[in-house]
């Protein structure tokens, strides 16, 4: 069975994407800080019929994220794809009030945890000559928003990597592309704010995972 790893895995869209790759034959390794969440979503994947596993692990802490990837590829034998979309908690600051001590979370979690998680995975796909790499930001890593300069910051440093892997990896058999996602996620949204379903924008993602061309897909109203 092939695998993916989802860091970042919550009830929205990360158990979305589970479904949907796990309808299509995929074992499923959740990673995220909350161990009890995990195994609910665990759970829920299981009365489905996907056969799926809870890692937990911070991304912002290289030696945690490592570690549960590992745990991961020692469970279910290799990493096939990796969907990167740990949570970016909001922090309302304008360019001009961005320090070191206030961008250090946002790089720490999204930028760094990105390229943690890579270096976990990208051996393995190396030796077997094939793999996926997708990357999650919000819009802002392509248009920024003022008053959220911090983790526009951050995300546009994990755009960049992801766009840099995707340029070099092709020859190699790796696929990595960037989603960018403009909108709320979400069923339903108060009057006005553009949103989209989940378990809709889930399945642009393996749309992305069986086309392999796109370096980017953008996602917005």
């Amino acid at each position: 069975m092939p695998t993916i790893a989802i860091v970042g895995a919550g009830p929205g869209l990360g158990l979305s994407i589970a479904k949907v790759f796990g309808a299509h034959g995929f074992d499923i390794a959740l990673i995220s800080r909350n161990k009890d969440k995990l195994d609910a979503l665990a759970a829920e994947l299981d009365t489905a019929g996907i056969t799926a596993a809870g890692f937990p692990a911070d991304a912002a802490d290289p030696g945690q994220l490592t570690s549960a990837l590992e745990a991961a590829i020692t469970r279910f034998g290799q990493i096939d794809v990796l969907e990167f979309s740990p949570h970016a908690s909001l922090s309302f600051t304008s360019p001009e009030e961005v320090t070191i001590d206030n961008l250090r979370p946002g790089i720490d979690n999204l930028l760094y945890g990105a390229v943690t998680a890579v270096q976990a995975v990208l051996p393995g796909m190396l030796q077997a000559g094939t793999g996926t790499l997708l990357f999650t930001t919000g819009g802002g890593a392509i248009n920024p928003y003022p008053m959220l300069a911090t983790i526009n910051i951050a995300q546009a440093g994990q755009r960049n990597y992801a766009l840099n892997l995707h340029n070099t990896l092709a020859d190699k058999g790796i696929y990595a592309a960037n989603v960018a996602i403009n909108l709320m996620i979400g069923a339903e949204a108060p009057e006005g704010i553009p949103h989209r379903a989940p378990d809709e924008i889930a399945a642009d993602y393996w749309s992305l995972y069986t086309s392999r061309t796109q370096a980017e897909h953008f996602i917005g109203a």
